[in-house]
């Protein structure tokens, strides 16, 4: 039996596992994560993420969904590292660079008390391109484009990628919506090779929408990140939104900002460390 130092951790509720993979060797992260993001005979979280070393940057991001699945970035997760790696003095810096299989991203630290309280990460432009999300069709963008699902039912979608794919529906009434029912026939439409994650968003004025999230690979999670993102491009693409919006999800607030000069999308929230235990597989 080897046992594995862990510290679980949450960005407005979107939780993971932190494992320093700088110093403990895992040989199996997607048998690993399917077993400790297990809420009932796990630790219980949204995934696992690893803390890796990085040959470009200060540190490599590796993450794995619930369901064993690697995905290529998490908003939340990567400020939640970010914060880990400043408290636990793996670092000094206050701007970092983190490389993750969408690119390196940067982050800007702010503290509180010397410790990390909020954290802006700058998600680099957003793709656009069917190609690029990906999706099967003619070459373009993907802004309020019908999608029918096998019971009948057609959505809007507008389909944008943060370095991992992401559909957007804007509804009336999300609180009321059947996001598990229709969450994973959007996910898994034949349209979408690599998946989609989907958003479910309500606008309540031009600067400010709810929304929640169904993640490709771990279902209806409290927060996401880069679909946060994904849903101001897209509001913006389908002139419904201004380029700077308050996103509220179920776990808590994000600031987004679609930088006109820049093409970047920046994304402001907090991180929170829960605990640290030992993993004993």
């Amino acid at each position: 039996m080897s046992n594995i130092p862990f510290i679980k951790m949450q960005g407005i509720g979107n939780d993971y596992i932190y494992i320093n993979a700088i110093k403990n060797k895992i040989t199996n992260p997607s048998a690993l994560a399917v077993k400790m993001s297990n809420r009932n005979f796990g630790i219980g979280s949204d995934g696992i993420i690893l803390i890796c070393e990085s040959e470009k940057s200060d540190f490599k991001m590796k993450m794995f969904n619930s369901d064993g699945s690697e995905s290529e970035m998490c908003g939340n997760g990567i400020r939640c590292l970010a914060k880990l790696v400043y408290d636990h003095k793996m670092t000094k810096k206050t701007e970092l660079e983190i490389e993750t299989l969408a690119g390196v991203k940067k982050l800007s630290l702010k503290l509180k008390n010397q410790l990390v309280h909020e954290v802006t990460v700058d998600m680099g432009e957003p793709n656009i391109e069917r190609t690029q999300i990906p999706m099967s069709g003619n070459p373009g963008t993907v802004i309020e484009e019908p999608l029918t699902l096998d019971d009948g039912v057609t959505f809007n979608i507008t389909s944008v990628s943060m370095g991992n794919p992401h559909s957007v529906i804007f509804v009336d009434d999300v609180d009321n919506f059947p996001v598990s029912k229709y969450g994973p026939f959007v996910e898994n439409n034949d349209v979408f090779p690599n998946r989609t994650n989907v958003e479910f968003v309500q606008i309540i004025n031009e600067n400010e929408v709810r929304q929640r999230t169904w993640e490709r690979g771990s279902g209806e999670t409290l927060a996401c990140g880069t679909g946060s993102c994904a849903t101001v491009v897209a509001g913006t693409l389908a002139r419904k939104l201004n380029r700077n919006v308050l996103v509220h999800l179920r776990g808590g607030d994000l600031k987004i900002e679609w930088d006109v000069r820049t093409n970047h999308v920046f994304m402001t929230g907090p991180a929170v460390e829960v605990y640290e235990g030992i993993w004993k597989s």
